[in-house]
C-alpha cells in the first residue's frame, strides 16, 4: 500500500450533527484527527481540504496536505491520487472515529490482490476503498454510491470485495450516530463526546 487518502470538507462538514456551527466544527476536526492517527500508524497519509485548521492538525499528526481544488469529495480524492505511483491505495472518509491501523491494512489486503475493495455505509453510501492503482478511482460518491463502486469495479474487469469491518463501517452523521459509537470512539471524539455529556 502506497498512501491513504482522507478528503475533509472543513467547515461545510457534518451539517447534519444537530449542534452548534462551532461544537461542529470540534466534532468533525476531533474525528478527522483520530482518523488521521490510525492512518499515519499505518502508511503515508495525505489529507485533501481547504481548512486551515484542518491542514495545521495533519501536519502536526504526520500527515501531508493536499489542497482541496473544490468540486466535491470525487474532485478532492483525484487531486491527492493524480501524484501516487501505479501502486495500491486506500481513499478513507474522515468520519469513521473507531478505526485503528488493523483495520486499515484489512481493507488494503484486498487491493494488494489486485481487487477493487468497498467499505459501505448502512445508508448505501461508500465509506472506505482500497483500490489496485489510483487510475482504478472514479468519482461516483453520493447516494447509493456503493452499488456505483461495485458497477465501476465490474466494467473495469476488477472484482468488487465488499469488506465488512465494522470500525469502518460506522460513520458519524448525526448525534444518534456519535452516541452510539460513543464507547469505541478514539481519544479525540471521546473528549468532543465529554463535552456534550458536561451540564
Amino acid at each position: 500500500m502506497t498512501a491513504i487518502v482522507v478528503p475533509f470538507r472543513g467547515d461545510r462538514s457534518k451539517q447534519r450533527l444537530e449542534a452548534p456551527e462551532e461544537l461542529r466544527s470540534r466534532i468533525a476536526l476531533a474525528m478527522l484527527g483520530d482518523v488521521v492517527t490510525a492512518c499515519v500508524a499505518t502508511a503515508r497519509t495525505i489529507v485533501v481540504t481547504g481548512d486551515d485548521q484542518a491542514s495545521e492538525l495533519v501536519v502536526e499528526l504526520g500527515a501531508e496536505v493536499c489542497a482541496d481544488p473544490g468540486g466535491g469529495q470525487g474532485e478532492a480524492v483525484l487531486a491527492a491520487l493524480a501524484g501516487l505511483p501505479d501502486e495500491p491505495v486506500l481513499v478513507v472518509n474522515a468520519d469513521l472515529p473507531c478505526v485503528v491501523p488493523h483495520d486499515l491494512r484489512t481493507l488494503a489486503g484486498a487491493a494488494e490482490l489486485g481487487a477493487f475493495g468497498l467499505v459501505e455505509a448502512e445508508d448505501g453510501t461508500t465509506n472506505a476503498l482500497a483500490l489496485p492503482s489510483p487510475a482504478a478511482f472514479a468519482p461516483l460518491y453520493g447516494a447509493r454510491s456503493a452499488d456505483r463502486y461495485r458497477d465501476h469495479a465490474a466494467t473495469t474487469g476488477l472484482d468488487a470485495v465488499a469488506a465488512v469491518i465494522p470500525n469502518l463501517i460506522d460513520d458519524v452523521d448525526t448525534l444518534e450516530d456519535l452516541q452510539r459509537v460513543a464507547f469505541r470512539a478514539a481519544p479525540r471524539t471521546q473528549a468532543v463526546l465529554a463535552l456534550l455529556k458536561a451540564p
